[in-house]
C-alpha cells in the first residue's frame, strides 16, 4: 500500500504530526533511527519505512528533526529523502538555521526536488488539535503543494518568502516565546513564594494586557511544576542561540533574548535538555531545582 506522505523524525513533534495525519485519514510511512519510535507509530496505524528515501516513496516527505546536520543527512545522505529517484517535495518542519535551509533548497532543486521550510508554532498540542501556525518558505508552486499536505495539522499557514524565510520568521517567533516563557517562570515563582492559587492568578490576569495564549496554556503548568513534556529545553536553547546569532549578524542588540537564552542554557548545564519548558521554574525556585523532578 502506497503512503500519502512520509514523516522522518518521530520525536515529540513528529509523533504528534503522524497521529494527526492518521486521524484525518492520511496514510503515513514513518521513519526514525529509534526503532521504538517507529514501533509506536506503526501501532498507531502508520507504515514503517527503513530509510528516509523509503518514507518519501509517494513523492512527499515531512522532516521533523532537531538540527541542520541531521536534516542534511536525512535529505541528502545515503538513502536520503532527496538523494535520488523521482522528484520529491521535502517539507522541513524542523527549526534550523535560515542559511542552511537556503543551501538545502538549492541542493534539492539541482537534483529535481522541491524544498519548503515549514517551521511551526503551537507545539505538539497544536499539531494534535490541527491548529499549528506555520511559517512557509519556498517557491510559490512548492508552497501551494505543501499547503495541501499540511492542512490537517495547521489552522494558519503564511508564505513568508523564498526558502529560508520561514526559518527566519520562526526565529522571531521564538524570541517572543522564549522571553515570554522566562517571564512566566519568574511570575510563577513569585506566585509560589506568596502561596497564591495559580488558577486564581490566571483568572485575575485573563482579559487584561498580561493575557495571552501562553498565559492560558502554560502559566498554571509552570506554577504547579508540571513536568509533562510539550516542548524541550534543548530546542529552545537552539532557537534562542539562532536568534542571538541573527542579531549579531545584523548588528541589532537583543538583550532580552540573550538573557532568556542564558537562563535556558543554565537548565541545559543541569542536565535538563530533555525537560519541558516548565523546568524554567527550577532556575527561580529551589524547591523544584532537583533535575530528577523534571525528567521522566
Amino acid at each position: 500500500m502506497a503512503a500519502d506522505v512520509g514523516v522522518v523524525g518521530l520525536g515529540v513533534m513528529g509523533s504528534a504530526i503522524v497521529t494527526r495525519l492518521l486521524e484525518t485519514g492520511r496514510r503515513v510511512r514513518a521513519f526514525d533511527v529509534n526503532p521504538d519510535a517507529v514501533a509506536r507509530a506503526t501501532a498507531a496505524g502508520a507504515l514503517a519505512a527503513s530509510s528516509p528515501r523509503e518514507a518519501a516513496e509517494h513523492g512527499v516527505v515531512i522532516l521533523s528533526l532537531p538540527n541542520a546536520p541531521i536534516v542534511e543527512a536525512a535529505a541528502f545522505g545515503p538513502d536520503g529523502a532527496a538523494s535520488e529517484g523521482a522528484s520529491t517535495l521535502v517539507i522541513d518542519m524542523s527549526s534550523i538555521d535560515p542559511g542552511a535551509t537556503a543551501r538545502f533548497a538549492e541542493r534539492a532543486a539541482s537534483a529535481g526536488h522541491d524544498w519548503v521550510d515549514a517551521p511551526l508554532s503551537g507545539g505538539a498540542p497544536g499539531a494534535l488539535a490541527g491548529w499549528l501556525s506555520l511559517m512557509l518558505g519556498g517557491t510559490d508552486a512548492a508552497v501551494a503543494r505543501a499547503r495541501a499536505v499540511l492542512e490537517p495539522v495547521a489552522s494558519r499557514m503564511t508564505h513568508c518568502g523564498p526558502a529560508g524565510a520561514g526559518q527566519t520568521v520562526k526565529l522571531l517567533n521564538q524570541m517572543v516565546v522564549g522571553t515570554a516563557m522566562t517571564a512566566l517562570a519568574e511570575v510563577a515563582a513569585l506566585v509560589r513564594a506568596n502561596g497564591l492559587d495559580p488558577e486564581v492568578v490566571r483568572e485575575a490576569l485573563t482579559g487584561g494586557r498580561a493575557d495571552s495564549p501562553l498565559l492560558q496554556e502554560f502559566f498554571v503548568k509552570f506554577a504547579s511544576a508540571d513536568p509533562t513534556v510539550t516542548g524541550r529545553i534543548a530546542n529552545m536553547v537552539k532557537d534562542l542561540d539562532g536568534a542571538t546569532q541573527a542579531g549579531r549578524d545584523a548588528g541589532v542588540p537583543l538583550p532580552l533574548t540573550t538573557a532568556a537564552a542564558e537562563v535556558h542554557r543554565w537548565l541545559s548545564s543541569r542536565g535538563l535538555d530533555a525537560a519541558d519548558s516548565a523546568a524554567l521554574l527550577a532556575y527561580y525556585d529551589p524547591d523544584v531545582a532537583d533535575p530528577g523532578l523534571w525528567l521522566a
